[in-house]
């Protein structure tokens, strides 16, 4: 299948490692020319070399996206390299598990900045120009906890959804413009933010972070966590002109963990 994307501009965040490198990696795939930005410069740089060494077109950018400031220079470097960018996938790590009762004021609003104003910022720099070229990609990365909350990870179950009610509103507001706004639910993903939770699951219970792993497995109808070019190749779907009637939708991949109907 043709995507139709070949030579637009994506802008990925957490693009070093994870979700947000299979999403880089499966766009550069289809000829997208491709932004990347992190916090960690070394594992950026090896992911940009990496997408380099394969043919694609990237830049790389080492930013902190709870900061405006940052934000704005990762807008203006990528705009430099390959002019107005044409997809956005958001995308942030976790924040901090626990229970509420664990979590300052501070960690709040630091999860605030991290996974709410980011996506917000992020948004706000790249509508302009798709709205003058009457198109443009607005893609997600949230969680199934937003339709399924998750014990032990208050600050993600509330800021996610937040995200969600933002871009659904948003979809609406920029659809006339040829603009998609979409949402992809990862379920248990095979990453690093998956090996950290489960080892938070084994201190606080004294099990093993093999038996948070069977737990996930056992919850899952397809009986294994999930891979991250599997998420990637969803995400990539929804940037591409294929899905030009998809928008104000949250999809999950989650091996149909997800219970509820709709």
């Amino acid at each position: 299948m043709d995507f139709g994307i070949d030579g637009k501009t994506a802008l990925v965040a957490a693009s070093s490692k994870g979700l947000g490198r299979a999403v880089a990696e499966e766009l550069a795939a289809e000829g997208v020319r491709v932004i990347l930005c992190a916090r960690g410069a070394d594992a950026l740089e090896a992911t940009r070399a990496s997408l380099s060494d394969s043919g694609a077109e990237v830049t790389a950018v080492a930013a902190d996206l709870s900061d405006p400031s940052q934000v704005g220079d990762v807008l203006r470097v990528g705009v430099e390299a390959f002019g107005p960018i044409d997809i956005l996938v958001t995308n942030t790590g976790g924040p901090p598990p626990g229970p509420f009762e664990s979590h300052t004021p501070e960690t709040w609003s630091q999860a605030v900045r991290q996974n709410l104003d980011s996506v917000l910022n992020l948004s706000r720099g790249v509508l302009p120009a798709m709205k003058e070229r009457k198109w443009g990609r607005i893609i997600n990365v949230t969680s199934v906890a937003v339709k399924q909350p998750v014990d032990g990870l208050i600050l993600s179950n509330s800021i996610r959804a937040a995200v969600t009610g933002f871009a659904k509103t948003l979809a609406n507001e920029v659809a006339p413009f040829g603009i998609t706004v979409n949402n992809v639910m990862p379920g248990f993903t095979r990453t690093e933010r998956l090996d950290q939770l489960a080892a938070d699951i084994a201190a606080r219970t004294g099990g093993t972070v093999e038996d948070a792993f069977a737990a996930w497995e056992g919850r899952t109808p397809l009986g294994r966590v999930g891979e991250p070019r599997e998420f990637g190749a969803v995400v990539a779907f929804l940037a591409s002109a294929r899905a030009s009637y998809v928008t104000g939708s949250s999809i999950a991949v989650d091996g149909g963990a997800i219970k509820a109907l709709l």
